[in-house]
């Protein structure tokens, strides 16, 4: 199911040609240095840090990406697959990740990173009918939720030994869901509604909890992180296509919060450490945008590049590293990470 003989460029997931010979991507060194840009305002030059390219210009399908220089966006990385959804992703601890995708028939597929090598593809069976949310609420734990036929979510998790069965939580939903913990053995998820709002619904360590509306009106999936013990932030697409945002500071729900821009898919939201947050988006040129709290502040919009065909997904591991996943035009995971 997952293989993928076309050759692809390992700059962007862009099919057969290669938008370094075009010149409308670029990669910046570092967001928060790099020139701030506006959502319409996509004419760059190409700024890469390496050429992987054969003499006669061929292009390397498999291409070794070395590191790149701290606090550096990566170049975009091809992990391969046949994608039919977003892809979703989370962090049992340091240099692990795990990555979640809807394959072609449907079913839920799994990929990880043990710290030095990417595994293959791995089917965990189900029938899902949105892109999957993952969390991982504690060492060698990984929770992973999606919309199931009957438009409940579904959910399925890694108890470090083996996956469980999967199971029905109800509800009706009009989106892919998110998930956030903010404590071990905590687990908060978020869904779009039939009536377009916001609704939550949250396991306590032991039991789950009814479903509950916080309102909003809401035009994409919803995005979710916690950054410490009791503090969540949500985040989803809006009226006029902005992006909104609401907040759990441990009693109680913000009102939401127009914070602009214009999207084409859902958010993804990372948090690199307490009071800290970076959101990722398509721009209007199917671009990757990404803004960032620095605890004081939102930054403007910045441009990373790439062609993307689906919501993003963004996970942190760490208080130096962001990863970002992303379907590509070849319909392939596509990757780029901040050290």
């Amino acid at each position: 199911m997952f293989n993928n003989e076309l050759d692809y460029c390992p700059y962007c997931p862009e099919e057969v040609t290669c938008p370094r010979e075009h010149e409308h991507i670029r990669n910046f060194d570092d967001v928060e240095d790099s020139s701030e840009v506006l959502f319409d305002d996509f004419l760059y030059e190409y700024d890469f840090f390496d050429e992987t390219r054969d003499e006669d210009h061929t292009i390397e399908r498999n291409v070794f990406l070395p590191p790149p220089t701290a606090g550096r966006w990566s170049q975009w990385e091809d992990l391969g697959g046949v994608l039919s959804s977003g892809p979703g992703a989370s962090s049992q601890g340091p240099g692990r990740l795990d990555t979640f995708v809807a394959g072609s028939d449907r079913a839920l597929f799994h990929k990880f990173w043990n710290g030095s090598r990417w595994s293959n593809w791995q089917s965990l069976g189900g029938t899902i009918t949105s892109s999957p949310a993952a969390v991982s609420s504690r060492n060698n734990r990984v929770n992973v939720f999606a919309r199931g036929t009957d438009n409940a979510m579904w959910y399925i998790s890694w108890n470090g030994s083996r996956w469980s069965r999967w199971e029905s939580l109800g509800g009706v939903l009009t989106s892919a869901p998110a998930a956030a913990s903010t404590a071990p053995n905590r687990i908060n998820t978020f869904v779009r509604g039939s009536d377009n709002a916001l609704w939550h619904k949250w396991w306590n360590g032991t039991r789950w909890s009814n479903w509950e509306s916080l309102g909003g009106r809401l035009t994409s999936s919803p995005t979710a992180v916690s950054w410490g013990q009791n503090r969540i932030d949500v985040f989803a697409r809006g009226q006029g296509d902005r992006l909104i945002h609401r907040w759990w500071n441990g009693s109680r729900w913000s009102n939401w919060q127009d914070l602009g821009g214009r999207l084409t898919s859902a958010p993804a939201v990372s948090s690199r450490g307490p009071n800290r947050l970076e959101v990722f988006a398509r721009g209007t040129n199917n671009q990757l945008m990404t803004m960032s709290w620095n605890g004081s502040r939102w930054s403007n919009w910045s441009n990373l590049g790439g062609i993307i065909t689906s919501d993003p997904a963004a996970v942190s591991w760490g208080p130096n590293r962001t990863d970002v996943f992303a379907r590509g035009t070849n319909n392939a995971m596509w990757h780029i990470w901040r050290n």
